[in-house]
């Protein structure tokens, strides 16, 4: 296992590849948080309990003192009235969200206080009789091949004992697209160049362990000469990652971190086993044989994964529904089982085959009880699949379905938008973390290590066009995580947040990548809801009540984006009186404020941060109001939303005109509002309406920047006036010229004309009584939603 064995990487891979220019204010600490979260004092959970109680104190005071008065004076009249109930409503609204936050960080800080770290030689020990499989699950589509290659290596190189890694890829199998075509086999190729890379050390690596246990034999303890040998494994393992990463090229702060963190720091482990061999030797000290097999067979797990890839889309008889989930999905239908490839009419089939009748060219799909999903942008240390498997097997935790760390960002982010976006990513940490206190955990899709079983408890099954399809993970939203994770706390499972930092992901590094992740997340929560509702008394005959700290964080976790979208809009645009505002208001929501400046002090972050998040939201303002009427639309429509992927590529991606256009409105009211405040000597109206000017022009110029907004604006109108021209369908022979019969189609579907013809007579129809009772002034704009006439340049209809 030299250091010569270790494949170079190609300069060429990446050096194309231009990197993305650093911005003022970006973030130049590029190494990570601590793993283990710093030991919270007595004084900082005494004042998370103070700020809980101010909260609620100030909040009383307010309605008390501010709303009850009027209305007991009778103050007003009605108007006033509709307005004081508005106020106290968005008032009340944002509160209970503060103090949500407020609740989950107390329960974070418990969590970390009394979490200690399980040592590395019970690891070893419980996986050295007896250890189940595991199966990495790496959903991709159209992604980066550099990006998915170091989130394949990262779960390659995990210590666990028997591994697999299958790489999902949808893309379409045979893209026209030469970029998308070169790009696909890029990907394709991936997951040779690493068993090819990993074969060498791990040859080596089981041939030491090999040898050691023929010599160790019955022998209680180690000989110094097979400590020496030990010591030379080691440290040619470290020396072969060392080099790994010295021929790494470092294109962003992504590799960055796989260099530091995944190479690196697994090479800094071994070297410290290492230290301890080299100690032990020096100082004729007895290693027991058993620890020695297991010190061994630990590089055996390091370099042992089995790789392999899986495309969906090449089979006609999975689902092909265009989403994440499904994806996965397809994949988990398949395993413990075999299947043949079989030709028809529809394309590539796969018809099930006992084992005992499996032949070469089957497709064997091994079972395990494990399965962990990671998204492809995703990257996991060393560790993380050793720790949360020991931790599901522990007896306390038998009805535990999933154990994940909820992801943090990568640091040194070259853009302040990334930056800002991390913090707000690793402030969600803290607060899954304290969610999991309060039983309320919520599967966070970027990675999780799922019990098997619990997945076959809500597995939805049906038949489509004559196929079994199997739904584990259900699609119903786009935040497909978090309908499962209801789904699998009605069937009695409980989900559990490991008290660590032992992955990170990619945050979207420009506004209009941004756009699409957050419009996601924001879209389906008030969907879920009700299904969450309706498991109260099922839960509770089962013996699982729902207690109040679940209730409320699930509800403020599934609901919050929605009332606090709709909350700030009021608070933004309809001018309250000005005998509404209280300084009682603004106390209630300082402690909020000064929490999560020291949550993000804590997490590595400026605590002024606190400033730029607010901006941040105000910006993002429009897109969680597009996301929640999302979710109503599809309440109303009951069709699924299309699932958007958020785009992984390292130059900018342009965001819809509309999103960009809202936050310059903000700007201007809050201005308009405070010149109006200003004239009638309303000063609360004027300080809050030049805060929120202040903060959200500061935020487009940081996060979105006025040349991109201008751009995004003016491709917005431009879209919106053009209509591309449909190109005609290529005629390839004429149409009274019988082409080649399709037997095999029509052995397959049988007589399809029927609703082929009714269609057709439909269609001729609605052209007839288009044509009799369109006006002629709107016939070419009619014509062109038929396809039949478009428009080129704006001067008229071009044929």
């Amino acid at each position: 296992m030299s250091a010569t064995t270790t494949p170079a990487r190609d300069a060429t891979d990446t050096h194309d590849v231009p990197r993305r220019r650093r911005q003022w204010g970006s973030e130049r600490r590029s190494e990570p948080l601590p793993i283990v979260h710093p030991r919270p004092s007595t004084a900082k959970l005494t004042w998370g309990r103070i700020a809980i109680t101010a909260t609620c104190l100030f909040w009383l005071a307010y309605v008390v003192s501010s709303v009850v008065r009027h209305f007991l004076n009778d103050v007003g009249g009605f108007r006033f009235t509709m307005e004081a109930l508005s106020y106290v409503t968005v008032v009340t609204a944002l509160t209970f969200s503060a103090l949500m936050y407020l609740v989950a960080r107390q329960g974070a800080l418990t969590r970390f206080r009394t979490h200690e770290r399980v040592p590395r030689g019970l690891l070893d020990g419980h996986f050295d009789d007896s250890h189940d499989s595991l199966t990495v699950l790496i959903p991709s589509y159209a992604e980066e091949p550099d990006i998915v290659r170091l989130t394949l290596w990262s779960a390659a190189l995990q210590e666990y004992p028997d591994l697999r890694v299958v790489l999902l890829i949808d893309d379409p199998p045979s893209p026209s697209d030469p970029v998308d075509r070169e790009r696909l086999n890029a990907t394709r190729g991936l997951i040779g160049d690493i068993e090819e890379a990993m074969a060498v050390p791990h040859a080596r690596a089981a041939a030491a362990y090999g040898a050691a246990h023929r010599e160790l034999g019955d022998a209680p303890f180690a000989s110094s000469s097979q400590l020496a040998a030990l010591a030379a494994e080691y440290r040619a393992a470290a020396e072969w990652l060392d080099h790994m990463a010295d021929e790494e090229v470092v294109a962003d702060h992504v590799a960055e971190f796989f260099v530091d963190q995944v190479l690196v720091g697994l090479a800094s482990e071994l070297r410290l086993s290492l230290l301890a061999i080299e100690a032990a030797l020096d100082q004729g000290g007895q290693m027991s044989a058993t620890r020695l097999r297991e010190l061994h067979r630990r590089l055996t797990w390091i370099f042992g994964a089995k790789l392999d890839s899986f495309e969906r889309k090449s089979y006609a008889s999975l689902s092909q529904e265009a989403n994440k989930a499904m994806n996965i999905n397809a994949y988990l239908g398949l395993m413990g089982r075999s299947w043949r490839p079989t030709p028809s009419a529809e394309g590539t089939i796969l018809v099930e085959v006992s084992a005992s009748d499996a032949q070469a060219g089957d497709i064997t799909v091994p079972g395990s009880e494990y399965v962990l999903t990671l998204d492809a942008d995703s990257q996991l240390l060393r560790d993380y699949c050793l720790r949360l498997v020991y931790f599901l097997e522990q007896p306390e935790n038998h009805d535990v379905a999933i154990a994940q760390t909820p992801y943090s960002s990568y640091r040194g982010a070259p853009t302040r938008i990334e930056r800002i976006a991390g913090a707000t990513t690793d402030i969600q940490h803290i607060l899954h973390q304290g969610m999991t206190h309060h039983n309320a955990t919520f599967w966070v899709g970027a990675n999780a290590v799922i019990r098997r079983r619990a997945l076959d408890d809500i597995v939805q099954i049906e038949t489509v066009a004559g196929f079994e399809i199997r739904t584990y993970i259900q699609d119903r939203t786009v935040i497909e995580d978090t309908e499962s994770s209801i789904d699998l706390a009605a069937a009695g499972w409980r989900l559990m947040n490991y008290p660590e930092r032992l992955s990170y992901s990619a945050t979207p590094p420009d506004y209009g990548s941004l756009v699409v992740q957050r419009r996601r997340w924001a879209n389906g929560g008030l969907l879920i809801f009700p299904k969450f509702w309706a498991q109260r008394r099922s839960r509770a005959a089962a013996g699982i009540p729902i207690g109040w700290g679940e209730f409320t964080l699930r509800f403020n976790y599934m609901a919050s984006i929605a009332w606090a979208s709709f909350a700030l809009l009021l608070l933004l645009f309809y001018p309250y009186d000005g005998r509404l505002l209280s300084p009682l208001v603004v106390g209630a929501a300082l402690p909020y404020f000064l929490c999560m400046a020291s949550d993000l002090h804590l997490s590595g972050h400026r605590r002024l941060d606190v400033l730029r998040i607010y901006g941040f939201n105000l910006v993002l303002l429009p897109v969680n109001l597009a996301g929640v009427l999302k979710s109503m639309q599809q309440a109303f429509t009951g069709e699924k939303i299309p699932f958007a992927r958020t785009p992984k590529v390292r130059n900018r991606t342009a965001a819809p005109g509309l999103h960009v256009l809202v936050p310059y409105l903000v700007v201007i009211y809050a201005l308009i509002t405070a010149w109006r405040g200003y004239t009638h000597e309303n000063w609360g109206n004027v300080a809050f309406a030049l805060f929120n000017a202040v903060l959200a022009a500061g935020a487009i110029r940081a996060y979105i920047g006025v040349r991109n907004s201008l751009a995004d604006m003016t491709m917005g109108v431009v879209n919106w006036l053009f209509v591309p021209v449909a190109s005609p369908s290529p005629v390839t022979h004429k149409p009274d010229t019988p082409g080649p019969v399709d037997w095999e189609g029509i052995l397959y579907h049988g007589d399809r004309r029927l609703n082929r013809d009714l269609r057709r007579k439909k269609d001729r129809r609605r052209r007839a009584a288009s044509t009799t009772m369109t006006p002629p002034a709107r016939r070419s704009s009619h014509a062109r939603r038929e396809g039949g006439v478009g428009l080129t340049s704006g001067r008229g209809p071009a044929h």
